[in-house]
């Protein structure tokens, strides 16, 4: 008697776990999340470098700043995406180089649709399904995003300014969320994920 009932229970919690529901939007939001981000990382990477190429030192550094953050909130969602079970599709980053100038109106192009569109839909999604690790990597990309674009806007207007003296010349990185610092302006602990300031990747 003892035996069947072990056994239903354990039968009981194996339908459960069964039937128990994938947050679908979540994981292609997350798959979505994972290419864009990856992408980004990519394509500022490039920026960088064309930046460079152009003697545009500071936003150069800024875009390599940037393309490290990008990286790590790609790794996140994979993170995240590989704990529910679910494997990232294979694909390659597409983008194009174009002037320092150009490059840097694409990037606030790019998270300013991330700030205003892409991210708070992510959001919501994993709100509904509960999906909180989720939750947490999409809340830590869509404070960074906000910050980047903002670095971007003051890069262009300096740019066309021609005062680019003016831009920070180091950038520092929180290894665990991506939030991106003006070296000169630190907090002691990163203010979205905690991580000590002696943590931080310096760009």
């Amino acid at each position: 008697m003892r035996n069947i009932l072990f056994f239903s229970i354990v039968a009981i919690f194996a339908l459960s776990s069964c039937n128990e529901a994938k947050p679908v939007k979540t994981i292609e939001n997350l798959k979505a999340g994972i290419k864009g981000e990856t992408t980004a990382s990519a394509k500022y990477a490039a920026f960088s470098l064309k930046a460079k190429e152009e003697g545009h030192e500071a936003i150069s550094k800024l875009f390599a700043a940037a393309s490290k953050a990008e990286e790590i909130h790609a790794g996140n969602h994979r993170k995240v995406l590989e704990g529910l079970g679910v494997k990232m599709d294979d694909f390659k980053p597409e983008f194009e180089v174009k002037t320092t100038a150009e490059n840097l109106q694409a990037a606030i192009d790019g998270e300013g649709y991330e700030v205003s569109t892409m991210y708070p839909q992510f959001l919501t999604d994993a709100k509904a399904e509960k999906a909180g690790k989720a939750e947490k990597s999409f809340n830590w990309a869509f404070d960074t995003e906000k910050k980047h674009h903002d670095f971007y806007v003051k890069a262009l207007e300096s740019l066309k300014a021609s005062t680019e003296s003016n831009l920070p010349v180091q950038y520092a990185v929180c290894p665990v969320c991506g939030n991106t610092y003006d070296n000169a302006k630190l907090d002691p602990k990163c203010a979205f994920c905690q991580s000590g300031q002696e943590k931080f990747l310096s760009i």
